[in-house]
């Protein structure tokens, strides 16, 4: 319909406007709950593999552990692209995939010095990764569903700060990442949850 000149007040114009930034915070929390449930299943897959693995420090075991930051970078490509195609760039995703590209090589280089030299790595990136996390929830918190990621943020920091600390000690184990994936699997299980019913609320 053609508008004729003069005849409508500016309020008219407004859906028009607010339209595309629902339709467009609508997409990006569609697009993360499937990603948050994709990383539920891995990190359940993963853990209990580990779990099962993780009296030494063998082949799989190895590959499981490179495995892990490596999906890491997938799921943070596949969140930039999201964002950014729904003009919503968050420079922490970024920083998001080089911490865990370097965590990637940097496991390559420690599952052959031991385990000790893993939960180091493995230690140091709980740590970044966990701040990133919190940083990432927080900017997103309006669109509902993102304490369970701040939290997990937070606890990841702690239990990355818990494996450096275990590196140093004679009964080193693995079996402590299984269950730092597994609950870090459960907090996007719930933030997807969460933003279900905040887009059925909406």
């Amino acid at each position: 319909m053609t508008q004729a000149t003069g005849t409508h007040p500016l309020p008219l114009d407004r859906p028009s406007t607010d339209a595309p930034a629902t339709t467009a915070t609508t997409g990006v929390s569609t697009a993360l709950r499937k990603l948050y449930f994709l990383r539920f299943a891995f990190a359940a897959v993963w853990a209990a593999l580990l779990f099962a693995t993780a009296d030494t420090l063998g082949a799989l075991t190895a590959t499981l552990l490179v495995i892990y930051p490596l999906f890491d970078v997938a799921c943070a490509v596949v969140d930039i692209r999201s964002a950014r195609a729904n003009s919503r760039p968050l420079r922490a995703l970024y920083m998001n995939v080089a911490l865990s590209a370097v965590t990637t090589a940097g496991l390559a280089v420690a599952v052959t010095s031991g385990i000790p030299a893993v939960l180091r790595v493995w230690g140091a990136w709980a740590i970044t990764a966990g701040l990133v996390q919190l940083i990432v929830g927080a900017v997103r918190r309006a669109m509902g569903g993102q304490w369970a990621m701040i939290a997990s943020g937070g606890i990841s920091t702690l239990a990355g700060t818990s494996f450096i600390l275990q590196a140093g000690q004679d009964s080193a184990s693995l079996t402590g990442l299984a269950g730092y994936a597994f609950l870090g699997g459960v907090f996007f299980l719930v933030s997807a949850l969460l933003l279900g019913r905040s887009r059925t609320k909406a």
